[in-house]
Order: C-alpha cells, then sequence, then structure tokens
C-alpha cells in the first residue's frame, strides 16, 4: 500500500500542559503533540498521509483546554483539503455550555465528527448525563456526523458501557468505536460476536485497531474474511501523538493485506465516512 493512499481516521491536535499523571510530577508523555497547522501538514507530508480526520488533544482534566482546541481543528480543516475536522463535546452537565458552544460548530464546513469521552468524566448509563447526551448525538444525525467514542478496558469507558450508545443511537448515527474496545477484554467482546452481531442487525458502527494488542488486528482481519461482512467498517487510525504512526500502520498493514480489504481499510472506508473533498 503506496504510503500516499493512507487515510488516518484519528489523530489529535493541540499542545496539553504538563500534568502530574497517576499521582506522579508534571510530565508531557505526547511527545508529538503539535500546536500549529504548519507542523500537522508537515507530519502529513512527512508521512505521506493522503487525508485525516483532526481531533483536540485531551488527557488532562482541564476540559477548557480541550474544548480550546475545536478552533485550532477547525481551521485546519478549512486550511487544508487533506485535513478533516472532529469537534470535542462533553457528556458532563458541568460542561453543557461548553458543549453547547462546540455543537453550534457542527455545520461549518470541514466539521465530519463529534468526539466524546468519558475518560475526563460521565458515564453512558448516567441519568445526568443523559440530555448531554441526546444533543450531541441528535445534532450529529441533523449534521450526518461520525461519533467518535473512546474505549478503554474498565471503568466508565469499557466497551460494556459504550455499548449502551450503539444500542441506543447506532441506528440513526454512525459509532466510531476508537481503539477496537480498548484492550484485551474490549477485544474479545467485539470481535468474538458483537462487533458483528451489531452490524448485521443494522447497526452502523465502525471501529479501528489504534492501540490494539498484538493479536486483535489479525484476528479481526481473519474474522471480516470468514464472515464475509465487517469489511466496510474497519479503519486506519495512528492517534497520534498518543499512539505511533509507523507502529500502527506497519501492524494492520500485515494484518489486512494489500488487496482488496487493505485498500477498503486504508481508503475507501475513510473517503465513505468523511467523502474526497471539502464538505
Amino acid at each position: 500500500m503506496p504510503l500516499r493512499e493512507v487515510h488516518d481516521a484519528h489523530r489529535h491536535l493541540g499542545v496539553l500542559p504538563a500534568f502530574g499523571f497517576y499521582g506522579g510530577p508534571p510530565v508531557t508523555p505526547d511527545l508529538g503533540a503539535r500546536a500549529t497547522i504548519a507542523e500537522l501538514r508537515a507530519d502529513l507530508d512527512r508521512e505521506g498521509t493522503a487525508r485525516t480526520l483532526v481531533i483536540p488533544n485531551y488527557g488532562v482534566p482541564d476540559v477548557g483546554v480541550t474544548f480550546g482546541f475545536n478552533e485550532l481543528c477547525l481551521e485546519a480543516a478549512q486550511a487544508d483539503d487533506r485535513i478533516r475536522a472532529g469537534l470535542w463535546v462533553s457528556p458532563r452537565p458541568a460542561d453543557a455550555e461548553l458543549t453547547q458552544r462546540a455543537l453550534s460548530l457542527a455545520g461549518e464546513p470541514g466539521v465530519v465528527a463529534l468526539k466524546l469521552s468519558f475518560l475526563l468524566g460521565g458515564r453512558a448509563d448516567a441519568a445526568e448525563c443523559a440530555p448531554q447526551l441526546d444533543a450531541i448525538f441528535a445534532t450529529a444525525a441533523a449534521h450526518d456526523l461520525v461519533v467518535h467514542v473512546h474505549t478503554s478496558p474498565g471503568a466508565a469507558s469499557d466497551i460494556d458501557l459504550i455499548g449502551l450508545l450503539v444500542d441506543r443511537y447506532a441506528d440513526n448515527v454512525r459509532i466510531h468505536l476508537v481503539h477496537l474496545g480498548g484492550g484485551v477484554s474490549g477485544h474479545i467482546k467485539l470481535i468474538g460476536g458483537r462487533f458483528f452481531d451489531w452490524i448485521a442487525s443494522g447497526k452502523r458502527v465502525y471501529t479501528d485497531t489504534s492501540w490494539a494488542v498484538g493479536f486483535a488486528p489479525r484476528w479481526l482481519a481473519a474474522e471480516i474474511e470468514r464472515r464475509g461482512i465487517g469489511h466496510d467498517r474497519l479503519l486506519f487510525a495512528s492517534d497520534e501523538p498518543w499512539g505511533d504512526h509507523p507502529g500502527e500502520l506497519a501492524r494492520l498493514a500485515a494484518a489486512v493485506g494489500d488487496g482488496e480489504l487493505g485498500r477498503r481499510v486504508f481508503v475507501d472506508n475513510f473517503a465513505s465516512l468523511y467523502g474526497s473533498g471539502m464538505a
């Protein structure tokens, strides 16, 4: 697969402040974080990435910082046809005003997704989060946007809880389950049947293999071939600067090969979701 053809369905833009994660000293582990559109463009040129979706960088528990990157992502999408924008939104009632401001940008040219994560608070099954979640998914439906949802094992990001969003909203809204369910338990739950059951039942669900444990991309590719469905639901994502573009690319390319499935995963599925030109 020539690198110039690769479409990257999930990476981040914006530099976060240092933070004392897990009770340690302040650190900045995301060394590849980019503060400017020029730096992002240079990365795309170096990688040979043909198109990408950029989402505000997050992880530090100051939602104002991440919400503040929405405008940067929007500006990037409107400055370069290779770039699409995802907007950060929050399920937390405390963030309602910031989320409403983000949702007001949903119809802007270049916006193709909304990014939802429970790492900074909230739960899919919490009654107090329901109004925010309804507003987020209603906006996505109205503007035909994809909702990206972070998955990771345990706590509020576990696929058992995130699956509630699929059950509730994915008949009408496309949901991208970032990180293939997150960790061994999520991978096995999804690849072992749940992902394919959702597809067969008409759910508009997608995934990528960023952060995936080694066995998972191979198994997912094999199950897609064996079952004959899912070839249009898997995308490549680097998750830079938290992921590793060369490593993610090499691992998924080895799993899907350079035939039809590889073409879909690295090019066609992105084009189908986000288009081939500026919206």
